[in-house]
């Protein structure tokens, strides 16, 4: 940081230069980064898609586990009572 404060504390000259040879080598350095910007966007994309992908498999073991753990025939519904017999037993 005091290397930068140093060079912007010098000269007027000094700065106009630097103010310059940033205009003229942007152009470059874009054409440069660009490929690097749009790879880092990929893997960012692709980490994303890995994530989810993880998070579906985990919740499919998860769901697994859960019916392994109730008892057969059990579907979390309420036991529904006994059906009234609609006729009378015969004498």
């Amino acid at each position: 940081m005091a290397l930068l404060e140093d060079v912007f504390k010098g000269n007027v000259l000094t700065v106009a230069a630097i103010g310059l040879g940033a205009l003229l080598l942007a152009p470059t350095i874009g054409q440069v980064l660009r490929p690097a910007a749009i790879a880092v966007i990929k893997g960012g994309m692709l980490a994303y898609q890995g994530i989810a992908e993880f998070g579906e498999v985990a919740g499919d073991l998860a769901d697994e586990a859960r019916a392994e753990l109730e008892p057969e025939g059990d579907t979390g519904a309420e036991p529904s009572p006994p059906a009234a017999p609609t006729s009378r037993p015969s004498r």
